[in-house]
């Protein structure tokens, strides 16, 4: 150990925005968790070897950069329903699922840092974490620190151990593939204008009561529902309503608790009648994205493991 006390405070000032950066690059809230306390664990046991030839800010992105980057070297691209699949042809109860590790997951706030807040809050936006999951891993990262962060070149190749030219060369391609990209998530989005809160409120009317007329009403005429870790998704309001129709019995009695994912978008935490009926329980977070007051798309994530993530309760009564 250097005889320099290893500052934990120091790391700490950091962690929002390296959170941040690993969700980025990995669309997972559990993996950027992962190395972002494996980061803390490799610059405790290095902090020895850190000479100060480079700031400690851009010694500790190193770690975490390298870090995200073997994982992505053993990991397949996560991405959203709408971008892996057409939509459902014959309505049914979904049942083909992928794995968690597949698909992009919200994220709650990663802190009140006052730089963090400086961040860009549309590179949070779920098509645009899909977007940069079609990127190479080390594209990713450089246009993460330049475009999102606002590094430098010479700030991003002593990260990424690269040259200033590679940098640059690197984030040109990314730039191009990001603007080929023909992602439906992306064209789908209108995450730019919140939904109104007015809209949001019919829409927690309409389903708690469950009025499947005065639900579907409330979709744009190209609207749709995504549902992963299903890998089926609903499109048209036609489709909608028979969606609904059918999985009555299972989201009848609904409520919901109003949060926010990603940067400050209001989201809805949607919690189900338990099965003796007692109470209810947690189910999926509903992210809704409209189009001139409309609902374009509703992404419901289902996934109980995300509820105490944004700190909500395991239960509530009825």
């Amino acid at each position: 150990m250097n005889e320099k006390v290893f500052d934990e405070s120091l790391f700490a000032s950091l962690k929002p925005g390296l959170t941040s950066f690993c969700y980025r690059m990995l669309g997972s809230m559990d993996d950027a968790d992962d190395a972002v306390q494996e980061t803390s664990i490799r610059v405790w046991q290095s902090w020895s070897t850190f000479r100060q030839d480079s700031s400690f800010k851009t010694w500790v992105y190193r770690i975490a950069s390298n870090l995200c980057l073997d994982k992505l070297r053993q990991s397949k691209r996560r991405a959203l329903p709408v971008d892996l699949f057409d939509p459902a042809v014959a309505i049914v109860e979904p049942r083909d699922t992928l794995p968690d590790s597949a698909w992009i997951w919200p994220s709650p706030d990663f802190g009140g840092n006052p730089e963090d807040r400086l961040v860009r809050r549309d590179t949070l936006q779920l098509c645009f974490i899909a977007l940069l999951q079609t990127l190479p891993p080390r594209q990713r990262a450089v246009l993460i620190l330049k475009d999102v962060f606002e590094w430098s070149s010479k700030q991003i190749a002593e990260t990424l151990a690269m040259s200033p030219a590679a940098v640059n060369s690197a984030l040109q391609r990314a730039r191009e593939t990001m603007d080929r990209a023909q992602l439906r998530s992306d064209e789908l989005s209108s995450m730019d204008v919140q939904p109104e809160q007015e809209l949001l409120s019919r829409y927690v009317e309409a389903f708690e009561q469950f009025d499947i007329a005065a639900l579907v009403a409330l979709f744009h005429e190209e609207g749709c529902m995504s549902m992963p870790p299903f890998e089926m998704w609903i499109h048209g309001k036609e489709d909608l309503s028979s969606f609904y129709s059918l999985t009555r019995w299972h989201c009848e009695g609904s409520r919901f608790v109003p949060i926010t994912v990603n940067g400050g978008y209001p989201a809805l935490a949607q919690y189900m009648p338990d099965k003796d009926g007692s109470g209810l329980v947690p189910w999926g977070i509903h992210v809704i994205e409209t189009k001139e007051n409309q609902i374009l798309h509703v992404q419901n994530f289902i996934n109980t493991k995300l509820f105490s993530r944004f700190g909500l309760p395991e239960r509530l009564d009825r």
